[in-house]
This record gives structure tokens, sequence and C-alpha cells, in this order.
């Protein structure tokens, strides 16, 4: 009392006299002298150590007041006061009894539990089965407290931590940044390559593809200083003398120095504890010690992840004006590729590029002064080469967007062939085997020729301006393909457009192909072409173009509608085609009047009489096509039957000659359908009509011997 008089404010005698000054080391002389007379007391057969172990705790109590504020060494007074509480083996001290010691100087109560409740977690000699209220997420204050002479497991732990070997550290580092999950996260769902760990650049392709690459702790390094390594994996492929073509594909993500110790210690402390419970393994527990060893192990294991995703707050790329930058992330609950894609500074690209913007003045300056092609590998690699333009994620999506403008006519598409010939594209998609061809070239539409046109272009409402009338002449049409400007509308706003020029022979070649599909309907003099081939010499400059007409009914064709073709109730198909053309007042292309006659007869409407040529028939043999109306029999014959027997199915009806060729016709697959049964056919011929000459009938019979004999017709 007389020493603790000296530097002692306290009110009140109690464990505050038996600590030392302030600034001292080691115990007072009294604490000493009370450690000595404990330490006789054996306990399981053994002398306790009292004055090591209580300067350790006082040791941590002075810590721990540095962090709080008090001002009395209240935590100092708590520690010696459970010791003296804890005399003999076994006594212990209520939380109470504490409080009501250290009260005297009237500490802030929040602080002092705080306090208290530190040196619960972090003392290595407090009877875990008092202190454990004080671990875990709801910290309290224990209900008693108790100062042991055996080490408890926080002090077990301290000991195995220093055992653990760095090389155990770091596999164990390596491992978990391979298993971590959260790294790759975001980034494998977009199409692009993701390299987890590589050991070498060379694991790293060079082939324009955008890269995000994960590495290991070799290649840890601080904000705006690229490691040795990290750089290396930028400016190398297989070797330091073979640099990287396409060094603005490739991200790296490193973890910071710091973190990575952080992770380190982390890992240290897990092993620890796995290394504590591989001691413990044979001695039998009780059950609070043993919750408190798996909850130690299992808090410091799922810490690991949280500590290495917060290790790996770095990004490495070539900047704007290429050079190697490593960016601090400012790290979120996000998956790590969407930070990283989230950062300006790395200037990653998720969008798609506009075709406007890949051509001469665009904002990314692909095209030297006067140049007017450039290979389509070329400007979709520049993206990946030069570091002055964004990072795009999807290679892909600047070759769709290059095949895009050229289906939106922004620019021609050209392959040159062996025999020097341009295969072209313009309004049109390319086939995978033309876009696979690294000789593909984007051609600006001021210096192209197309060797192609699609038949779908010529018609009316395709291309600008073209079709500015229903009709147009051959010669509008080349005049148009001669390097014409038209003006379209795009997003509101008008635009010039350039159409590449095309010789008319190629021109020529696109009109056959649209007539002969139907898609155009040639014109010229008495002339009308449609769904069939042009003949030569009649495509000229008059040549007259125009959508085609539409399909003509099949009752338009009948007497009633258009009486000047009849005669009689019969007429021919010249006849129809002279009185529908006079009736349009145009010259109408036989398909049209082909199909309206198909039409007619697949109704029974028409029938071709006796003396017509067979049909279906060219436009040059429809003068001899005879078309009649269908005649009505009052009677209808049928023919004698025999009567059925069971089992047996038939049919019956009167068969009309175009029916009976058709018949004909399907007569193999009704034999293969019928193989193994018994299949009959009973026929009767019947003709009509006055037969004038007799000799008509003699010629009928000549034809009908030459089948069967017993198919002549008598008289």
């Amino acid at each position: 009392m007389r020493e603790a008089e000296k530097w002692d404010d306290s009110p009140l005698i109690a464990a505050n006299i038996f600590l030392g000054k302030e600034e001292g080391k080691g115990l007072s002389e009294a604490a000493r002298e009370l450690a000595n007379v404990a330490a006789t007391e054996e306990y399981e057969g053994k002398k306790q150590e009292w004055s090591g172990i209580l300067e350790g705790e006082l040791s941590k109590a002075q810590e721990i007041q540095k962090e709080i504020a008090i001002s009395h060494r209240e935590i100092e007074q708590a520690v010696f006061a459970t010791f003296l509480h804890s005399q003999p083996v076994g006594q212990k001290a209520l939380t109470r009894e504490l409080l009501l010691l250290l009260g005297s100087t009237h500490p802030d109560k929040i602080e002092l539990e705080k306090g208290l409740i530190r040196w619960a977690e972090s003392s290595w000699f407090l009877d875990e089965s008092m202190a454990a209220e004080a671990v875990g997420e709801n910290r309290r204050l224990p209900k008693s407290w108790r100062l042991g002479s055996k080490p408890n497991l926080k002090q077990m732990h301290h000991d195995a931590c220093g055992r653990i070997l760095s090389e155990a550290i770091e596999s164990r580092l390596m491992d978990e940044v391979a298993r971590l999950k959260s790294l790759k996260e975001g980034a494998g769902g977009m199409g692009i390559k993701v390299h987890s760990l590589p050991m070498k650049p060379k694991d790293v392709e060079d082939d324009g593809d955008f890269h995000f690459v994960i590495l290991g702790p070799n290649a840890a390094c601080d904000p705006g200083k690229p490691s040795a390594e990290a750089k290396r994996f930028i400016e190398e492929t297989t070797s330091s003398d073979r640099p990287r073509v396409f060094r603005n594909s490739i991200v790296l993500a490193v973890p910071s120095k710091d973190g990575l110790e952080l992770c380190r210690s982390t890992i240290r402390e897990y092993l620890g504890w796995e290394e504590v419970k591989a001691q413990l393994k044979k001695d039998e527990l009780d059950p609070i010690r043993q919750e408190l060893l798996n909850s130690s192990l299992e808090s410091s294991r799922k810490q690991i992840p949280d500590m290495i995703r917060q290790a790996y707050s770095l990004v490495v790329t070539v900047s704007e004006k290429n050079e190697i930058q490593a960016f601090k992330l400012v790290m979120q609950n996000l998956p790590l590729f969407t930070l990283v894609k989230q950062h300006k500074e790395v200037r990653i690209q998720d969008s798609a590029i506009s075709a406007e913007a890949l051509l001469p003045g665009g904002p990314y300056d692909l095209w030297r002064e006067g140049e007017t092609s450039r290979r389509v590998k070329d400007l979709a690699g520049a993206f990946a080469q030069f570091p002055h333009l964004p990072k795009m994620l999807r290679a892909k999506e600047i070759m769709d967007t290059l095949v895009q403008g050229a289906k939106e006519g922004f620019f021609v598409l050209q392959i040159t062939r062996p025999d020097r010939t341009k295969r072209t594209f313009w309004y049109e998609e390319p086939d995978e085997t033309s876009l696979k061809d690294p000789g593909l070239e984007v051609v600006l539409p001021e210096a192209a020729k197309l060797g192609e046109i699609p038949t779908a272009l010529l018609v009316p409402g395709k291309l600008a301006e073209l079709w500015k009338n229903a009709e147009i002449t051959f010669g509008e049409l080349c005049q148009y393909f001669s390097g014409n400007t038209v003006k379209i509308s795009r997003q509101g706003y008008d635009e010039t457009l350039i159409i590449p020029k095309a010789d008319k022979e190629t021109l020529r070649n696109a009109l056959h192909k649209a007539v002969a599909e139907g898609k155009l309907w040639l014109t010229h003099a008495e002339s009308s072409i449609l769904g069939e081939e042009i003949p030569h010499g009649l495509l000229c400059e008059e040549t007259r173009l125009q959508s085609p007409p539409p399909s003509i009914s099949i009752y338009d064709i009948m007497p009633e509608n258009l009486p000047t073709a009849w005669h009689e109730k019969e007429t021919t198909a010249t006849a129809i085609v002279s009185a529908l053309s006079q009736k349009a007042g145009k010259h109408l292309p036989w398909l049209r009047i082909r199909e309206a006659i198909q039409g007619a007869m697949q109704a029974h409407l028409l029938e071709c009489t006796l003396d017509s040529t067979t049909w279906p028939c060219t436009l040059a043999e429809a003068p001899k096509l005879k078309l009649r109306i269908p005649q009505k029999e009052e009677i209808e014959t049928q023919i004698p039957t025999k009567p059925k027997k069971s089992g047996t199915h038939s049919s019956e009806l009167d068969i009309k000659p175009e029916e009976l060729q058709e018949l004909a016709e399907v007569m193999g697959e009704l034999l293969q359908e019928t193989a193994g049964y018994d299949l009959k056919f009973r026929l009767r011929l019947e003709l009509t009509g006055n037969l004038k000459n007799p000799q008509k009938l003699e010629k009928i019979n000549a034809i009908l011997k030459r089948v069967s004999e017993k198919l002549i017709m008598s008289n």
C-alpha cells in the first residue's frame, strides 16, 4: 500500500494496489510475492508458474487499455482481481464482483465491458468454460471468471501458428484461389476466355479474343505499380523475344500485396486451428471446449474466401497510351469481373459498335487516308491490337457489325477468287465459308464493283429511289448502278448512300434470275415474260420491268366473264391469252394464264377437248390447247359388277383422261402396297359425239389395240 500510494489515485483500496507503475515492466513486488505464494500450491502434481501467467495477462490488458477510453487501468485490475478470486484452485469471480471492484473510478460502462470482452477473447489462461460467452457473434460478458494455470485453446493456437511452415501457407493459398468461384463469376457466361492461375504467358493465347486472366500471388503488386510477372503476361507470348500482338485484349486480375499478407495470416490461423484439433484428437474435451474449438476452426475457414476476394482488388492492363497500368478497384458485393468491367480506366466495351463507326471518319480512326478497302480480319482485330481503341468483350460482335453493315448497304464485302474475279456481298449476308475466308475485304461503296446482285434487291421497295414509277427500263436500272447516290432515312435522319457500280452483264444475269424466279415481270413489244427464261437478245435498254401481275381468278376465264374468248362453249388457250391481255391493256405473262387454266381444270370447270394437245403446255403450244365446259350426262352409266365377295374392297367412277394419266403415274406405288393381294381393274371405254369421219374410229381402235384387242370399241 505504501508503494501504491505514490502513483495510485483510486479512492478505493482494491486490486489496483498490486499493480506496478504504469510505465513499469513486470509485476510489482507485492504482486510477485502473492504469485509466489500461489505457486506453492500443487495442481495435478505440478506447481503453477503464476508469475509468468500474470505477466502475460497483464501485458494483454495494457494493450487493450490503449484502445479503449478508460484511464484508471481497470482491465489490469480485472486481471489481478480474477487471479485473487481464483485462489485456491477451483475458485472464481462473479462478473458483479468484478464490476463492483472496478466501479470506484466511475469508468464508462460501455468501454469497460468492451475491454473485458476483449480480454476474455485474447486471454491464454482464462477458463474457457466461463469465457466462451465472450466469443462469437453474440458476444457478452461472461457470468464468472477464473484464471487457470493450464493453457487454453487460444494459447495452444498461438503456439501452433508459430509452427506453420510458409510452404504450407502458399500451397493452401493457391488451392483456395483456384477454388474461389467468385473470381471467375460473371465472366465465363459472357463468351470470353477465362484463365485461372496460368503458369506462363504462353498459356494465354494471342488470338485477338478477349482474355480475362486471374494471376497468382507471384503477380501481386501495389496500385500504380504493376509487377514484373503481370507485365510479362501482357508483353510476351512464348518467350521474351516473341511479343504479344493483341495486348489490348488482355485484362489481368491480381492481388494487392497488403491484401495477400492478410490472406496468408488468415490461412495461418486456420492451419493453426487444424493443428490444435490434431493435438487434442486423443483427448476427451468437455462440450464447451469442443464447441469453442469447432467454432474457431469454422470461423477461420470461412474468412479465407472473403479475404482472398478482398485481396484481388487490382486490375492490370494497357492504358489508352499503351502503358501497362495497375488500377485499384472499388470493392463491392459484386462479381470480380463486373467490378473490372465497371472501371472506366480499363475501357471495356460490352455494347455492340455501329457499322458507321467502322467507316472512315468514324470515332475509331481505323482507315488510313486514301484507303478504300481493308481486310475484315484486320478491322475486327484492330480493337484487340491497338490500345487507343476500347476493349471489346466479344470479337465476334465486331464481325457481326461488319456483316450487318454490308446487309444495310454501308459497304461491300468482297472476296477475290483464284481467277481474280470478285465475289461481292451487298445488302446480303455472306455464307459461313466466306466469313472464314482470310481474304474477305470491306470495300467502300464508291470503290466497289458488284459481281453479283441478289434478285431480292431488284423488286420494288427494296432499293431507295430505284422504283420511282411502277415500271422502269433496263436502261434506268443500268444508270442506277453507275455510282449513283441516293437519300435514305435512318433513325429519323436523311443520309446519303452511295450505290456501288455494276456492269451490264452483272445486271443482265441478275434480271434473268429475277424474272425466272417470278420476282420481276419483263415486257418488251409483244413479249411478256414471267417465271421463265428471257429469250436471248430480248433484254435491251427499252425493256420494261415491273412487279408481277396479280393472279387471275379461275372464274375470270369462264364464258360469262370472258365472252370474247369463247365460241360455242369452246375456246383455246391463245384466245384466253388474247382476251385477257386486251382486257388488262397489256400483254399478260403466260405463267398467270397457265395458273388460271390449271385451277379451272382442277375445279372441273374446264376440260380439254378430244382433239386438243396435251396439258400442261407451253405458250407456243397454246393455239393447239382446246378447252370446253364439261358436259353433264343425264344418265350415269355404271359398269356392271359382280356381287362382292367377303373381304373384297372396290371403287367405281367415271374417269377422265387426265385422271387416268394420274392413275398411271402412281401405279408403281399402288402395286407395291397391294403386293400379295389380288388386285383387278375393270375398264369401260365410252366415246360420245357424232364422228363425222368413220376413219376416226378406226384410228382410235388402232391405238387401243396396241394395249389390248379387248379394248377395241364397236360401232
